[in-house]
């Protein structure tokens, strides 16, 4: 019989208006198994050896059971605190999400009415819009400042205590410009309007340690919400975990939009198991870190125009067109991300960092492709 169009069957169910309107955040995700991944910022090499033999040792009984959450809050409070990133913590003021992502999307669901407003910056990451969008909201985006691509801190600032928005939403270190904030600013902003949600996506920290989360008293502070995942440091990006972190009251509302078993249990027991090895995620940070100095050495010494701040990655700016020189990359076995569409970064490429071995292999490729010519 074939699908009816629209027109053969015009009463059909339709969707919310915002939702006809959405254009929903895509990602290129396909075919780039046994390709050198510098294109989403994951971990290079993969996760600890502990989380390896985690999974391979869980019991049957652990795929025919629903999962259980016992402990997951308590593994990740011992972790912060073990590393000096928080004084304190009770497991109510912890959410588990099915990623960040989740962890985002279940915000907009809880908090965002129609015409409310979203302040945030620009570029910054691609997935705050559509969940805005989503619910109706107004979004405020203000840009990053000059060739530095400073935090417009002031613009915000004013924009918060004006508007008085319903979410501001700052990721710090940004992606993917870098640019980063100091915790002391991020709790001004917070102190400036108790009437917005601020919410600080800190996916990026490990990689520069500007951290809120060890400077807040979180039963005090209870507009602030504090986005943590294990995909860039600890490698399990491919089985979905994140977490938010603030005010009992703000984790039991955007806990409420979410489902009761939306976490799976390869998930659970692979995060216990990273958050028992902090050594091996610390080593793998200072690796990034060292290869992060290496490249931005070539970078000047080439006279490639670049913009490396906070993160493991980077924004560069080849002589050829960028979508090119992405495909010839592509070409030579490695991936990076075309900025494409991104406000004020349009025609540079965003590369991951990986290892000094791999930044190499990439810079070695890199050259060939865009500084002979």
């Amino acid at each position: 019989m074939g699908n009816l169009t629209p027109q053969q069957f015009p009463d059909r169910p339709k969707p919310r208006v915002e939702v006809q309107k959405l254009h929903g955040y895509t990602a290129p995700l396909e075919g780039r198994r046994n390709l050198l991944r510098l294109d989403f910022n994951e971990n290079t090499l993969g996760p600890s050896p502990l989380v390896i033999e985690a999974i391979r040792n869980i019991p049957s009984n652990h795929i025919s059971i629903y999962p259980e959450y016992n402990g997951l809050r308590e593994g990740l409070i011992a972790n912060l605190i073990s590393s000096k990133s928080c004084a304190d913590l009770s497991t109510d003021q912890i959410g588990i999400f099915n990623g960040v992502d989740a962890a985002i999307h279940a915000i907009f669901h809880a908090y965002g009415n129609p015409s409310d407003q979203l302040v945030t910056t620009t570029p910054t990451f691609g997935y705050y819009t559509p969940c805005a969008h989503m619910q109706g909201m107004e979004i405020l985006a203000i840009p990053y400042a000059g060739v530095e691509m400073s935090f417009p801190f002031q613009k915000i600032k004013d924009a918060v205590k004006t508007n008085k928005p319903k979410l501001l939403l700052i990721c710090n270190p940004n992606n993917p410009t870098g640019t980063r904030l100091e915790p002391q600013r991020i709790l001004e902003l917070a102190a400036l309007s108790p009437h917005t949600l601020v919410v600080v996506d800190e996916l990026y920290e490990a990689f520069t340690g500007d951290s809120v989360l060890p400077k807040v008293d979180l039963n005090k502070v209870q507009n602030l919400l504090i986005l943590r995942s294990l995909s860039k440091t600890a490698g399990l990006a491919g089985l979905r975990i994140g977490f938010a972190i603030g005010n009992s009251d703000i984790i039991e509302n955007i806990s409420r939009v979410t489902g009761p078993y939306d976490i799976n249990s390869f998930a659970v027991i692979a995060a216990l198991a990273a958050l028992k090895d902090q050594a091996y995620v610390d080593a793998y940070v200072q690796e990034v870190l060292q290869a992060k100095d290496w490249v931005k050495h070539q970078l000047i010494k080439r006279k490639v125009h670049h913009h490396m701040a906070g993160g493991n990655y980077f924004l560069l700016w080849p002589k050829n067109k960028s979508s090119d020189v992405e495909e010839s990359l592509r070409a030579a076995g490695i991936l990076v991300r075309d900025m494409k569409g991104k406000s004020f970064i349009e025609g540079a490429l965003r590369v991951s960092i990986g290892t000094t071995k791999q930044m190499n292999y990439f810079w070695d490729s890199f050259s060939s492709i865009d500084l002979t010519t």
